[in-house]
């Protein structure tokens, strides 16, 4: 098991080429890149960051969900087309990171006319996830209020079509979505990629691993008990937190935890 940080805590407030660098400097295990713009999914960019990174690790990239993945199941071919077009490039930008994960979204649940056709997702997850592994990349469904992953079972369902398909935990959107994040680990098991986490204060405010009442020994024993071997990453809001520094100390926090649970760091 990894500690990290997601790239996504500084957007708005830092480029990733120059969070990388940061994320390095401090000693951080682990990152995941949040690529954010249609100019930063090109291999050129990832070039730039490659060089960047420092001995960094990049466990996975994640993508700004709605400018594509929900087009890869689109019905019309040229739509579809498109977005594989994208998909493409970003796979190839996780290969140069050296990332063998990708945090996915897939459908976005915006539409009154959506319908919940598991076995069709399911199905094209299975392509979306084979076009993926030519990169030697692993498809990681997370679970998101608003996503198609926005309730327990859905995950097994899919996984069930698509054996390769990984899973990825984010506490967050499972208090948002209304569920307890224990069903959510429950049902990845040991497909479990990584761990997108955050705190809770009292009155109910988004912060930093560290500064609320979430029970992070708990987290870690059970992810330790089911044998986890992936990444817990640090991913916030740019409105969580004053400074950088604050997010130096949340990193920290989450390697005492991975240290005391007997984790790699």
């Amino acid at each position: 098991m990894q500690t990290g940080v997601s790239t996504a805590t500084f957007f708005l407030r830092l480029n990733n080429e120059d969070s990388l660098p940061l994320l390095s400097e401090w000693g951080v295990g682990a990152a995941e890149v949040f690529l954010t713009s249609f100019s930063e999914y090109e291999p050129s960019f990832a070039q730039l960051l490659a060089a960047k990174k420092g001995g960094l690790h990049v466990h996975s990239v994640h993508v700004l969900n709605t400018q594509f993945e929900p087009q890869l199941y689109a019905a019309h071919p040229r739509v579809k087309a498109d977005a594989y077009y994208f998909l493409e490039r970003a796979m190839r930008s996780a290969q140069i990171l050296g990332a063998k994960y990708y945090t996915f979204h897939g459908v976005a649940r915006i539409k009154r006319t959506f319908k919940e056709d598991i076995p069709r997702v399911a199905r094209l997850t299975e392509e979306i996830a084979a076009f993926c592994q030519k990169f030697g990349v692993t498809l990681a469904y997370e679970n998101v209020e608003w996503a198609f992953y926005n309730r327990p079972g859905i995950f097994r369902e899919l996984k069930a079509a698509c054996p390769s398909l990984a899973g990825v935990l984010d506490v967050k959107q499972a208090r948002i979505s209304g569920y307890n994040y224990r069903e959510y680990l429950e049902e990845m098991g040991a497909s479990l990629s990584h761990v997108h986490v955050s705190d809770i204060r009292a009155d109910g405010k988004l912060c930093l691993p560290g500064q609320g009442t979430f029970d992070f020994d708990e987290l870690f024993a059970r992810l330790r008990d089911v044998g986890f071997t992936g990444a817990v990453l640090v991913e916030n809001y740019g409105g969580d937190y004053q400074n950088f520094g604050e997010v130096k100390t949340a990193y920290e926090f989450l390697a005492e935890k991975a240290e005391k649970y007997g984790a790699k760091i």
